[in-house]
């Protein structure tokens, strides 16, 4: 669901999908959108909408637009501050996806979540 909001772009873009406890979706939200080779994916950002949402959940999904899907070592760096900020807040990240043209990696399958 998120991978097309943001699969072929010129420049990164991150979305959030906040879940209610049974991971229902509650909202999608455009948290930014950056430069060819950047965007920025602060927690404070990430969890406002999310808290303000009631999430308890929530999978977060940014592009590539060299189409390569391989999270680079900041992604992995991200997905681990997000998953701490979200265990202090209680809104658990499931996921984090990178988005590439046609294919996307799941960091969560990776084990960095």
């Amino acid at each position: 669901m998120l991978a097309p909001l943001v699969a072929g772009g010129d420049r990164e873009m991150c979305v959030m999908a906040a879940l209610d406890t049974k991971h229902r979706l509650l909202v999608v939200d455009t948290v930014s959108v950056g430069t060819a080779d950047h965007t920025f994916m602060a927690p404070r950002e990430i969890y406002r909408d999310a808290l303000l949402a009631g999430a308890s959940a929530i999978v977060v999904a940014h592009n590539h637009p060299s189409a390569d899907a391989t999270p680079s070592a900041d992604d992995r760096q991200i997905t681990r501050r997000l998953a701490q900020a979200g265990a202090t807040l209680g809104v658990e990240l499931l996921d984090h996806l990178v988005v590439g043209d046609p294919h996307w990696t799941s960091l969560a399958r990776l084990g960095v979540v």
